[in-house]
């Protein structure tokens, strides 16, 4: 029994010593995967707001896609709706801590923590992709500030 403890732990697994299995049916709006690799190829695997490219041990980089007008508000899976962004900065730009500028300025919400606000690129510019064709469209980044973003 391990120090401290006042009583032996009980098994939570059943009779077999075997963790019970269970079923379930998630609905949820189908993500094309061909959309995270066209987004992390266009912005070269690198996060558009920290400019960090982090690839793993394996070679396999960090960098997320992230969309501008989300799927649950039927954003489509398009590059042009999409921006390559480390696990932190995404979370921040899928609840409205952070948004982009019809200049590609990174906007922050008030009360963003100084903490968090160090991953932001000092320029506060979003780095884009050299083809122009790819870089965001202004209509998502609109919807985004208007419907997402918190400042």
């Amino acid at each position: 029994m391990p120090t401290g403890m006042a009583e032996e732990q009980a098994p939570f697994y059943g009779d077999a010593g075997t963790r019970p299995m269970i079923e379930t049916t998630l609905t949820r709006p189908f993500r094309d995967e061909a959309f995270r690799r066209q987004v992390r190829f266009a912005y070269d695997n690198r996060c558009a707001v920290s400019g960090l490219k982090l690839i793993n041990g394996g070679g396999r980089p960090e960098v997320q896609a992230a969309h501008i007008k989300p799927v649950a508000s039927e954003g489509p899976d398009s590059v042009r709706n999409g921006i390559a962004l480390s696990g932190t900065l995404h979370w921040m730009f899928d609840r409205g801590l952070i948004s982009i500028d019809d200049d590609f300025r990174i906007l922050r919400a008030g009360g963003v923590p100084d903490d968090e606000a160090r991953l932001i690129r000092p320029e506060a510019q979003l780095m884009l992709p050299d083809d122009d064709t790819l870089r965001p469209h202004p209509s998502f980044l609109k919807f985004h500030r208007e419907r997402v973003f918190k400042g």
